[in-house]
């Protein structure tokens, strides 16, 4: 019997969570992030991470756990998640995924296996020296020439995923693209319903800028120089994010504050655009334009709650069948 799980996904600032805490107060549903920044401690503003009292009594998981010190990758959340989601279930309550880290929700969603990937091989250790003394690009020519269709996929500044992706290559012989392809065709273990909320790209786009100008009002600058300050550096998963690298150069005085926002701004939208072309690239989604529903959110919510119960009356009739 396939246990339940809901979706909810798009690109940043299109208005993911007030539409969660909805769909959670009607389904009885419990939020798990799917976002690599909330995760951690102290980055609440650049992370645009929701607060407790914003969450309306909604339980919340996966937000404000880590240090920003520590490492949080693909692995870790599938394991937090998979923990969460059990806790979930034995409340009697519907565990509802939430975030724009589409890699995130398909390794949930798959259950692909990372049990090969120990962290520790030479090869890897090799890889990261010759990012340190080449830079990243060098990599990323690298991963071009044998598997490019990893190369299109992963930013050259995702320097975790290229060194994955070449450190499969060299164990294996063959491209992680194609392994991954494989590991996608597995079907889920999850009765799942799979919903993208999307803008149009000029509103998108408008979205983003303001919330930059928001973030840099509520003290984004000094979220970050308070990060600095506890130790935090360029070189750490955490402030890889955007907001926080851009700022740490320039606490570092390799930018104007200026450019470092424009920078953010820039970032940020072309981050979207790449969200949004991964989500085209997933089967079995539901796109929610909000245009189409004249960006009335509450018509939104009824379209959701609707094929939701439409797929778990097929689910139990499929196992009354059964």
């Amino acid at each position: 019997m396939k246990k339940p799980l809901l979706i909810l996904t798009g690109p940043t600032a299109v208005g993911k969570t007030r539409l969660s805490i909805e769909l959670a107060k009607k389904l009885q549903g419990s939020i798990i992030s799917a976002d690599s920044m909330q995760v951690y401690q102290y980055m609440d503003i650049g992370s645009a991470k929701i607060m407790p009292d914003e969450m309306e009594g909604i339980p919340h998981y996966l937000i404000d756990v880590l240090d920003p010190k520590e490492e949080f990758h693909v692995a870790r959340f599938q394991e937090m998640a998979k923990e969460a989601m059990e806790e979930i279930y034995q409340q009697g309550r519907l565990p509802i995924l939430v975030g724009g880290t589409g890699f995130y929700i398909q390794a949930l969603l798959k259950d692909v296996d990372f049990s090969s990937d120990s962290g520790q091989s030479p090869i890897r250790r090799e890889l990261e020296e010759k990012s340190r003394a080449e830079g990243p690009m060098v990599l990323h020519r690298m991963l071009q020439e044998v598997d490019p269709a990893s190369a299109e996929a992963i930013h050259p500044n995702n320097v975790k995923r290229v060194i994955r992706a070449l450190e499969y290559y060299q164990e294996t012989g063959t491209p992680i693209s194609a392994h991954n392809a494989r590991e996608m065709e597995r079907e889920s273990p999850y009765c799942f319903s799979y919903f993208v909320l999307n803008d149009e790209r000029k509103h998108l786009y408008e979205r983003i800028d303001q919330r930059v100008d928001l973030m840099m009002e509520q003290g984004l600058l000094d979220e970050v120089r308070s990060l600095k300050d506890r130790g935090c550096t360029q070189q750490m998963v955490s402030m890889k994010g955007l907001g926080y690298k851009e700022l740490l150069s320039y606490l570092d005085g390799e930018c104007s504050l200026e450019e470092a926002v424009e920078i953010i701004k820039r970032d940020t939208r072309h981050f979207a655009k790449r969200q949004i072309t991964w989500f085209k690239r997933e089967k079995e989604v539901v796109w929610l334009n909000k245009a189409d529903f004249a960006y009335d959110e509450d018509a939104i919510l009824e379209e959701i709650l609707s094929i939701w119960k439409k797929r778990t009356e097929e689910m139990k009739s499929t196992q009354q069948q059964v």
